[in-house]
């Protein structure tokens, strides 16, 4: 009997301290990262990032216990989701940058009678950076084999409910039994270099219209923040990068208590446990916030469970 499959698409991250030049390698020999024409070029510049970055990245996963938090927490999602879709489906995850990479996740599934691949990148909002990056580097290695099954893609998914449900849950958990208007909250996405959005990447048109979603939720859950805002976090090197940034937002917010959710991630990272927990913390401190709270992920909640697999089940 053939079977469906559903793959969970992410960038990855080290799964030991080894691993992150690996991570850091992979990253920025991307075309959909280092977007230069010219290969020669990408190569140059991505060994440079590579080298100026290494040691520090290294240090960065060393505090987190000296891998990426990122595989955990996926492998505790795919148990729930395959736990929830039952046996005639099998999930599995592919990372971009570090292993599990898609040809040794295409090997597993080339050995079973499957019909569908169901590709669902763990980004809510479509970028080329991310979304089209993952996308790619699966279906490049799966055509390069003997499979025959189809390929389906999700692109984007931020409008499903449950999924931003289980954003709700987690802004909740943040605030506990605390009052909302002592809060601002900010909604942190990852950052985009300007050019890559002037180039047609729609990132930015996506994250605006999600936050507006949960905006229009909280209002009616009557999660009443002193005021809402949205920042871009990780910004490097010198191009004009998308803004405001999340530290000059921070400058700007006159509460002392605020509330960091990370919408551009589903699951989290060193951008999250590290940058937001660390970091920002430190500048949050240094401008004299009372009470900095980051909240985490949806990872392996039931809502996001139920959200991937409403998102399989409508397109099946």
């Amino acid at each position: 009997m053939s079977k469906e499959a559903v793959v969970l698409l992410n960038m990855g991250g080290p799964n030991n301290l080894n691993e992150v030049e690996v991570f850091l390698k992979n990253m920025f020999a991307d075309k959909n990262i280092l977007t230069m024409k010219s290969d020669l070029l990408r190569k140059f510049i991505g060994g440079l990032i590579v080298f100026n970055r290494a040691e520090s990245s290294q240090e960065i996963y060393r505090e987190l216990g000296g891998k990426s938090p990122i595989v955990g927490h996926t492998k505790n999602l795919v148990t729930k989701l395959q736990e929830k879709l039952g046996e005639n489906v099998i999930v599995d995850f592919a990372m971009r940058y570090t292993p599990p990479f898609a040809n040794e996740v295409i090997d597993r599934l080339n050995k079973e009678d499957i019909e569908k691949i169901y590709l669902i990148p763990m980004y809510p909002q479509y970028s080329t950076t991310t979304t089209k990056s993952s996308l790619e580097d699966f279906e490049e290695y799966y055509h390069k084999t003997d499979g025959n099954a189809l390929l389906v893609e999700i692109k984007h998914y931020f409008e499903n409910e449950s999924y931003n449900r289980s954003i709700i849950e987690r802004i909740k958990e943040s605030v506990g039994s605390d009052n909302y208007r002592d809060f601002d909250i900010i909604f942190s996405a990852h950052g985009l270099p300007q050019k890559i959005v002037d180039a047609g990447d729609v990132y930015e048109k996506h994250v605006k219209r999600h936050v507006e979603i949960l905006k229009d939720m909280m209002i009616k859950e009557n999660m009443n923040f002193y005021n809402t805002h949205l920042a871009y976090q990780s910004k490097v090197g010198p191009l004009a990068w998308l803004k405001p940034s999340l530290d000059e937002k921070l400058k700007t917010v006159r509460n002392r208590g605020v509330v960091i959710f990370p919408i551009a991630f589903t699951i989290d990272n060193s951008e999250t446990d590290y940058e937001l927990e660390v970091e920002y913390r430190e500048i949050a401190e240094e401008l004299g916030f009372e009470d900095y709270r980051v909240c985490k992920c949806p990872n392996d909640s039931d809502l996001f469970v139920e959200a991937l697999s409403e998102i399989y089940n409508k397109i099946k």
